[in-house]
């Protein structure tokens, strides 16, 4: 079963439109939702909530359209939206005593746990906390009503490196009790870490959504001297860019033999880098 379906999602805005966006989010999985700033993950994630309206599309929860059980379904997701801000001033015991009245399945003691993971202070007011720490309480929200899914808009941006290891373990955690999460990220090395599944989106339009493995292993990266680049098939590479030493490119991994000389194994960065590098000069070409 999946735990989210949505087919042809379109928005347009003056300067931006999501052309037709379909993906499925496999039940118990880790998905990355990678990007470019502006490529459309926020926008996406709020269609698929009704946060913003979308133009065209259906999305589904667990194989029931949203539209038919709106209520019924959020009470089975967990939210995490960049930009979303907290009342400055009030204390968060009381932000968190009106969050948990919408949600029947509020898990008080699971809450507490969060709380103290995360190291809050329910006496506290958001304004006295750092980026990082309302991402946390954010978190401790979302986790503590029971939620099957968790959308996450840049969950682990602004928080420093240990505390990002200590989100990627709960999500792991998590995914063994049963959770699907799908979660956008700039952070690729977060996903090499706990990702299942990759959804790549590049203006507004979906342009690979499959496993990480299946992703990364299409293409291979390559390190070529001034020599080498003025002798190669300049065709065969991707997004080639200057290095201190010569160039830096991907090719696809059915292409490689092609090239004669060495590649090696392409992190998630890598490729995200180059095929981005890719559509930027296509575009200027244009």
């Amino acid at each position: 079963m999946n735990a989210a379906e949505v087919r042809g999602l379109c928005k347009r805005y003056e300067s931006f439109e999501l052309k037709d966006v379909s993906f499925t989010i496999p039940a118990g999985s880790i998905t990355g939702f990678i990007g470019r700033n502006g490529a459309g993950k926020t926008t996406t994630l709020k269609c698929m909530l009704g946060i913003a309206h979308a133009d065209a599309g259906s999305v589904s929860f667990f194989s029931q359209p949203y539209a038919a059980d709106e209520r019924g379904l959020k009470n089975r997701i967990g939210l995490v939206l960049g930009g979303v801000g907290f009342y400055p001033s009030r204390k968060l015991r009381l932000i968190t005593d009106v969050t948990r009245r919408f949600y029947p399945n509020w898990d008080e003691a699971r809450y507490d746990m969060y709380m103290k993971r995360f190291g809050l202070d329910d006496r506290k007011t958001p304004a006295q906390l750092s980026n990082g720490m309302k991402v946390k309480y954010s978190l401790a929200l979302a986790l503590s009503h029971g939620a099957e899914l968790l959308l996450l808009d840049e969950p682990t941006s602004g928080l420093d490196p240990i505390s990002r290891d200590e989100i990627l373990d709960i999500f792991l955690d998590l995914q063994d009790e049963g959770a699907t999460i799908l979660f956008s990220t700039h952070i690729t090395s977060d996903l090499d870490r706990c990702a299942d599944d990759i959804i790549y989106i590049k203006g507004g339009e979906i342009a690979a959504s499959s496993t990480r493995h299946e992703f990364v292993s299409r293409f291979r990266a390559v390190k070529l001297t001034h020599a080498e680049y003025d002798e190669c098939d300049r065709g065969l590479l991707i997004g080639c860019k200057r290095s201190k030493d010569g160039y830096n490119a991907l090719i696809t991994a059915q292409n490689e033999e092609l090239l004669p000389y060495r590649t090696a194994e392409a992190d998630l960065e890598t490729v995200m880098i180059h095929l981005e590098k890719e559509a930027h000069d296509d575009t200027a070409d244009a």
